[in-house]
């Protein structure tokens, strides 16, 4: 099938032309759905995370089995993201859309079932493969259905549904738990699959590149293995220390493997992903920018839902609402970029969104558990007014830096930046704190049973109770002070890379 093009005008009686003035409505609706279908995906890489408290207590995961289940799905999210965004370049996005969806319900539906946590892990992997194949179909459809003067608009509302459905998915789930169990929060899932793919069968049209190149299987299997390691060693580098033999050599072996996948693909005809790409400045940052923030944002939340449940006292839906301020200037911030892009050119918001995103991570990393709510929601407007500011540019710039033959290409990098960072970010910060609450849980005297427990997680020790739950408490806040100070130094990185990347060399919009 053809791929869409941009309309233009259409025949009128007599042979002359005149607007199509459906194209608009047609565009609106095709956004609306893909977004959906964004939406649907992204906020289930966020809404169980506040469900963890009680995962903990249902399933005895430790703390390590926490952050398999929440990265399980954004790692072979991430991992598949290039060919799953190929698959659907060659045989058509409307079919990767409804493919995905598909996949994403069925295994949803799967985990209402499940009551361990290897099992919950396995699910969350397989809704991974659907998520996939849904998201680069959905940035995919939007830049060949939208004519180039209305797609940084398209892009930006994309961007803003890609940052704000990781905090509304929170606030939902929240709303859940409060009369039903986690299991809720894939019924949910559920429902928003199959009202989204129903939109698509409905209003998205198929667009295609059917005259593809063979699909890189080696550097498919290259990169899934390389990430895979990777991320393994790193989220287990707790349990076997971060020295230790097991945890270098993992590492260093999925670096290996990941420096082989850019070997292989400089010398391949037909790359996954050509790694020349990054030779444009605007397209490098983007890339960096995108994965830096997310591998923040996502990190963020994992550790900011159990330390409102499990330090604060704060239920499951007190906690998601205390999130609210971050939407409040996410969303607005997103929209107010491109127009102060537009005037000002796009380093200086760029870094700004950043710098203040970098502030508001390093704020929340002298809370305590004595913290007044207000200075939570004050740090929380701050980091959300900087992700919001920041993250359409990337897109952007991304986007636009390759050509309209280009834009599959674009679509799978941008979304493979955001969701390796995501899967990096919880892996990373969620280590960091492990290792903090392990490092600073002292608890003489106690007995080696009780002690075990406590120390395996904070949902644990909240069980147990009494002393040692107040000192499980302070050890997750120190874990927590040293995760963020770590996300914060991510994002100051970010911002320092891409005000070199754009530094000018000639007209910098």
């Amino acid at each position: 099938m053809s791929a869409v093009q941009p309309p233009s005008a259409a025949a009128a009686p007599g042979g002359t032309a005149r607007p199509d003035t459906a194209a608009p409505v047609r565009h609106t609706a095709v956004l609306a759905i893909t977004c959906l279908a964004l939406a649907t995906v992204v906020s289930a890489m966020s809404s169980l995370n506040v469900a963890l408290p009680s995962i903990a207590r249902d399933t005895h995961a430790g703390q390590t089995q926490l952050s398999w289940i929440i990265d399980a799905y954004s790692l072979v999210f991430a991992a598949l993201l290039l060919p799953a965004g190929a698959l659907g370049d060659r045989f058509g996005r409307r079919r990767a859309l409804l493919a995905g969806l598909t996949v994403f319900g069925a295994g949803s539906a799967v985990a209402m079932t499940t009551s361990s946590p290897t099992a919950l892990i396995a699910v969350r992997a397989l809704l991974g493969v659907g998520a996939a194949l849904v998201m680069p179909a959905t940035l995919a459809t939007i830049t060949s259905t939208f004519p180039r003067e209305r797609r940084a608009g398209a892009v930006s509302v994309w961007a803003a549904v890609a940052g704000a459905s990781a905090v509304v998915g929170v606030l939902v789930a929240g709303s859940l738990l409060q009369e039903w169990s986690w299991r809720s929060v894939f019924l949910l899932n559920v429902l928003l699959a199959a009202v989204a793919a129903l939109g698509v069968l409905v209003r998205v049209p198929e667009s295609a590149e059917p005259a593809q190149p063979p699909l890189d299987l080696v550097g498919a299997l290259l990169v899934v293995a390389g990430l895979g390691v990777l991320v393994y060693s790193i989220i287990e580098a707790p349990q076997h220390g971060w020295g230790s033999p097991t945890t270098l050599a993992g590492s260093g072996i999925g670096l290996l493997v990941l420096i082989g996948f850019v070997a292989w693909e400089l010398r391949t005809n037909h790359p996954l992903l050509d790694p020349r790409l990054f030779r444009n400045r605007r397209f490098a940052a983007g890339s960096l920018s995108i994965a830096l923030q997310f591998f923040a944002f996502f990190g963020f939340i994992f550790v900011l839902m159990q330390y409102l449940q499990l330090v604060r006292g704060d239920s499951a839906l007190r906690a998601a609402v205390s999130m609210l301020p971050m939407a409040l200037t996410l969303v607005p911030g997103s929209r107010l970029s491109p127009r102060l892009t537009a005037r000002l050119g796009a380093r200086r918001p760029w870094v700004a969104g950043l710098v203040l995103a970098a502030v508001g991570l390093a704020l929340f990393s002298r809370v305590d558990g004595a913290t007044p709510y207000w200075q939570l929601a004050a740090i929380l407007v701050v980091l959300g007014a900087g992700l919001g500011l920041a993250m359409p540019p990337a897109t952007t710039a991304i986007t636009d830096a390759l050509p309209d033959t280009q834009q599959a290409v674009a679509s799978a990098v941008n979304d493979l930046a955001r969701e390796l960072g995501g899967a990096l970010g919880i892996a990373v910060l969620g280590s960091l704190l492990t290792a903090g609450y392990r490092g600073h849980l002292a608890l003489p005297g106690v007995p080696d049973q009780l002690a075990r427990a406590a120390r395996s997680s904070l949902g644990a020790a909240v069980s147990v109770g009494g002393p040692v739950l107040d000192h499980a408490r302070s050890a997750f806040v120190a874990g927590l002070q040293d995760a963020l100070l770590g996300g914060s130094a991510v994002v100051l990185v970010a911002a320092v890379g891409v005000a070199v990347l754009l530094r000018r060399r000639g007209p910098e919009r």
